[in-house]
């Protein structure tokens, strides 16, 4: 750390320390304790000011949680107030406090962003500044990084500095790929492990954001910089672990002794960097390879060289220097072009293809996915016919019960299977059938007379969460079905080591949706998440590599235009909220966003995927 940097980091922490020492003082003089109420325990406890969260787990004996079924584990972070802070925080006045784990959304994050840090830690110490650590995205179990030479050179560090506010000289380089070995493996998990065994703290600090710039400059991380200049903040949170600086955007954990599970394997060019799972047994997930989920990362990839972005820092100078359209444009075109080049493959196999189906999770965009294949399957010659899946549920008195005793309406079971692959068959047949109708008030099928039969140019379209799941069409042959997967995986990362977490894309666009169409509230949607997420990871996550190609609906845009669509609805959330606090990480996350003004948003075409959740779309969903 450089000399200015040293004084910095010491001036910070004799203030706060001068600060909590005057504070605890005159606190002191009022009040020689404060009264806390602990969630966990459904108990007040009496802390001394200035004691800290973890202090007071140990002071009350609760530093583990305790599930459903007796198992324990450790507590990692804090609600204060319904405010996620790290066990470090100091509590000077009476709260309501809750001591999160593994299991809590929140649990998970703060351990995976430590757990990056103690990688980001490795490998500066096994390669001293040679490469750098690209965390790229998630994979279904574990995070997907690569090493990259460090060529950041003190050429680009002054460019940045006498140019940095200009979108042109913040374009990010296209760094070159150390592809990862055994050997690296080996030595970065061994390194890590090292650190774990110290039990080394995690220490949080303030610095200016012209400091924080010049700390990221000095490490050659200019997408931390450039986030840093688009950001417009006094101060910045910076971590320090055993000699390493670096930022991120939530609370760390106390130690690395926290760190007691983790991976870290090869997987293609890159590894995969893996946390427990967050129920029982507690135990490290099968690494699992994925290669369509893999290529289309990489796809996304090409598609932001394309566009001249990569991560915040590029679209919020994008979105400054007035190439919002430009970017609209452009990534429209790409997605016009994959539309075009699905369809084409469709196509291609007309003689035997009669079914697509199309399945994804929550506003993923599957139903504008299928209206494009359509429009575009129709200048091909070919005649799209939509099944709508819902009115193949079973009766309401037959459908399955979960767990709990509720009906499970996400259950494959609660769709009529031998009715569905009975007219399926009957209509590749060339016969007749009279469709089903479900009356969702009653909980009953009907049928009103309604019947088609297939021309010689048609071909059945299906969306739903089970269309990929091969007992839904059990009874089809595989040559006529032609199976398609929409996400929307975000290409782009906040910087280097911080990448956007696909959900939360999801959840900024359904929030949206549901207010715009539902009659939803943010605060209603958030509080629903877990439930559609446990549906995902049950019925659509396990039958993805069954698709025969892969969609993302993901629009480099997209973040700057929901944006301005969340952040009023997130603002309504009241601090009592039980959503309260994922309304505050989300609108942090907002924060480091440069929103995208109504004359730009003009230019999103009306068949755009976005128009399915801000509005003025020219389909009818």
């Amino acid at each position: 750390m450089i000399e200015k940097e040293q004084e910095a980091v010491l001036f910070h922490n004799n203030y706060c320390f001068f600060y909590n020492f005057i504070g605890i003082k005159q606190y002191s003089n009022n009040m020689e304790n404060i009264r806390v109420y602990c969630k966990n325990t459904g108990e007040y406890y009496s802390c001394t000011p200035g004691c800290e969260l973890i202090d007071l787990a140990r002071e009350i004996n609760h530093t583990e949680n305790t599930g459903k079924k007796g198992e324990k584990y450790p507590i990692l972070a804090a609600y204060v107030d319904n405010q996620l802070k790290e066990l470090s925080y100091k509590i000077y006045m009476a709260h309501s406090i809750e001591f999160i784990d593994i299991t809590h959304p929140d649990g998970r994050r703060t351990f995976n962003r430590s757990l990056a840090f103690l990688l980001q830690a490795a490998v500066n110490d096994v390669y001293g500044g040679k490469y750098r650590l690209v965390l790229d995205y998630s994979l279904p179990n574990g995070l997907y990084g690569e090493l990259h030479k460090q060529d950041v050179t003190q050429e680009d560090i002054s460019r940045f500095i006498a140019e940095g506010a200009g979108y042109k000289a913040a374009l990010p380089k296209l760094s070159e790929v150390v592809p990862t070995d055994n050997n690296d493996i080996i030595a970065l998990k061994k390194r890590m492990e090292e650190l774990v065994t110290a039990n080394l703290p995690f220490i949080k600090t303030k610095a200016s954001n012209d400091e924080a710039v010049r700390i990221f400059l000095k490490n050659g991380q200019l997408e931390k910089a450039r986030l840093c200049k688009t950001l417009g903040c006094f101060f910045n949170s910076v971590y320090h672990l055993n000699g390493h600086t670096d930022t991120f955007y939530g609370p760390l954990l106390h130690n690395t002794g926290a760190i007691e599970k983790f991976n870290l394997v090869k997987y293609n060019n890159g590894f995969c960097l893996q946390s427990p799972n967050p129920f029982p047994p507690y135990e490290l997930p099968e690494v699992k390879y994925q290669e369509k989920l893999y290529d289309i990362f990489k796809e996304n990839g090409n598609w932001c060289r394309i566009l001249g972005v990569k991560d915040i820092g590029t679209v919020n100078m994008a979105v400054q220097s007035g190439f919002s359209s430009q970017m609209i444009q452009i990534a429209e075109a790409l997605h016009e072009r994959k539309y075009g080049a699905i369809a084409d493959m469709i196509h291609a196999r007309k003689e035997r293809v009669k079914l697509i189906l199309i399945a994804g999770p929550s506003s993923s965009g599957k139903t504008t996915t299928s209206k494009r294949i359509a429009l575009h399957l129709r200048v091909l010659g070919l005649t799209p016919v939509v099944i709508a899946m819902d009115n193949y549920f079973v009766n309401r008195e037959d459908t399955p019960k979960d767990e709990d005793g509720n009906y499970d309406f996400e259950s494959i079971y609660a769709m009529d299977l031998e009715l569905l692959n009975k007219q399926l068959n009957q209509l590749f047949n060339g016969e007749e059938i009279e469709l089903p109708k479900f009356n969702f008030a009653e909980g009953k099928r009907f049928f009103d007379g309604e019947k088609i039969k297939l021309g010689e140019t048609d071909v059945l379209i299906m969306e739903g969460i089970h269309a990929l799941n091969p007992q839904l069409t059990e009874d089809i042959d595989n040559d006529k079905k032609f199976k398609i997967y929409a996400s929307a995986l975000t290409p782009l990362s906040i910087d280097e080591n911080n990448y956007i977490s696909t959900t939360d894309n999801r959840k900024l666009r359904r929030m949206v949706r549901d207010n715009n169409f539902r009659g939803t509230s943010a605060e209603e949607t958030i509080l629903r998440w877990e439930s559609v997420r446990n549906g995902e990871y049950k019925n659509i996550f396990p039958y993805q590599e069954n698709a025969d190609v892969m969609f993302n609906s993901s629009l480099i845009y997209e973040l700057p235009l929901l944006k301005t669509y969340a952040e009023p609805l997130l603002r309504r959330i009241p601090p009592t909220s039980p959503a309260y606090a994922e309304s505050l990480r989300l609108l942090k996350f907002l924060s480091y966003i440069v929103g995208m003004n109504n004359n730009e948003q003009s230019n999103i075409p009306p068949t755009s995927v976005l128009r399915e959740f801000i509005g003025n779309s020219s389909f009818t969903y």
